[in-house]
């Protein structure tokens, strides 16, 4: 008689790179949420808390590079409904000084490692560090 053979499989996983610039608002939701679903990954992140330690005007526009600055607004900050910038949008120096100013109107969390930014709860942009 034969006996059954049972097969294993061995799955790769992929080894998350050492670290990730996570910055985020702490009592942010979604900040949250991101923070567990990178943490539950393996993922080790510096954190930083961008409405205590703010950006400045030229880590923001390095942060932005030649992404759309329009994408780093967070549209339900009060500042955004208030100034109309949906159908009147800053330009790239204007919107830079505004959310130094003011880091709620900064869409969050951003996520960087290795020159690759991830804006907002993206879950295919992040698997990809």
């Amino acid at each position: 008689m034969k006996k059954a053979v049972r097969k294993t499989t061995v799955r790769k996983v992929r080894k998350p790179t050492a670290s990730l610039k996570f910055l985020e608002k702490p009592t942010c939701a979604t900040c949250r949420k991101a923070r567990r679903f990178l943490e539950k990954r393996g993922y080790t992140l510096n954190y930083r808390d961008i409405t205590k330690d703010r950006l400045s005007p030229s880590e923001l526009a390095k942060l932005i590079g030649s992404h759309d600055h329009e994408d780093f607004l967070r549209p339900r900050s009060s500042i955004f409904q208030r100034k109309k910038m949906k159908d009147n949008p800053p330009s790239r120096r204007e919107a830079i000084s505004l959310m130094a100013r003011n880091p709620d109107l900064i869409r969050r969390p951003i996520v960087v490692a290795g020159g690759r930014v991830v804006i907002g709860y993206d879950e295919n942009g992040m698997i990809r560090f």
